[in-house]
């Protein structure tokens, strides 16, 4: 019984890939694509690559052409070839502009950028682009019925910018670069200025002001310190019961010492 599966499996196989063949061996074009898009349609997305790549060229310039590269497009997003698929269903909509598909092309291909949108640890580029693609198919499209799905996506992945902007600011504090943590708290504070990290991005601003001045050469001191203290000042206005409140008032009172000290020692 068991040799007997293994008989009819094996025979199966044998059927299936002498019928690809035949498909891949045919010179009948309207054939070919037919069993390309029955290749699709029963999810077979890589027996339809094949055969419609070789359909590309055979149909350019003729009426199925639109649907040969539609197909092929298609394809590249069913087997999740995110970078090629971009590619493909970006031309399908530059070169059949006036198409019924070229919405659904244009939202697939911002789609593939938010699939190949990483972790918010890793390098943000795709995450910008998918971002840009996505708002160019709502500028494009601004009565589409995919516009709500866009504007969850894009809040989305901003929310990954905003957090990846966050901690690299709260790494530079971590590892003791407080001019490149003021630097990087400053951008991300400018860039996402209702950030859910906003409390804390604004309270370390404080820390690392001070302690970069702290750390400062003598002729640096005064400005730096009156940098703190004004940081703390647009903290408190934000956040007058702030969690972090009582650190704040720490390093204000310690810059305001720093700053009279050194108006006295200069006769300012």
């Amino acid at each position: 019984m068991h040799k007997m599966i293994i008989f009819l499996l094996s025979t199966a196989v044998i059927a299936g890939c002498s019928e690809y063949n035949k498909v891949l061996k045919s010179s009948d074009l309207d054939y070919k694509y037919e069993k390309a898009v029955e290749f699709y349609e029963d999810e077979k997305c890589y027996q339809a690559l094949p055969v419609l790549e070789e359909l590309i060229s055979l149909t350019r310039g003729t009426n199925r052409a639109e649907d040969v590269y539609y197909y092929h497009a298609r394809s590249h997003y069913c087997v999740e070839d995110y970078y090629l698929a971009n590619y493909y269903l970006t031309n399908f909509t530059k070169n059949f502009s006036y198409s019924a598909r070229a919405e659904e092309c244009q939202f697939l291909a911002a789609m593939c950028s938010y699939h190949l949108s990483p972790k918010y640890s890793l390098d943000q580029t795709e995450t910008s682009l998918a971002i840009n693609e996505l708002q160019l198919f709502l500028d494009r499209y601004p009565a589409s019925e995919l516009r709500d799905s866009c504007e969850t996506m894009i809040d989305e992945l901003n929310a990954k910018l905003e957090r990846k902007s966050y901690e690299v600011a709260k790494l530079y504090a971590k590892t003791e670069r407080y001019k490149s943590a003021a630097i990087a708290l400053e951008y991300a504070l400018r860039d996402f200025p209702n950030s859910v990290y906003r409390e804390e991005m604004m309270f370390l601003m404080i820390k690392s002001s001070y302690l970069y001045a702290d750390q400062s050469v003598e002729e640096k001191k005064l400005e730096r310190f009156n940098d703190c203290i004004e940081h703390y000042l647009n903290f408190v206005a934000y956040f007058p019961e702030s969690k972090f409140l009582r650190q704040a008032e720490n390093y204000l009172e310690k810059s305001e010492r720093e700053v009279a000290r050194l108006k006295a020692e200069n006769n300012l």
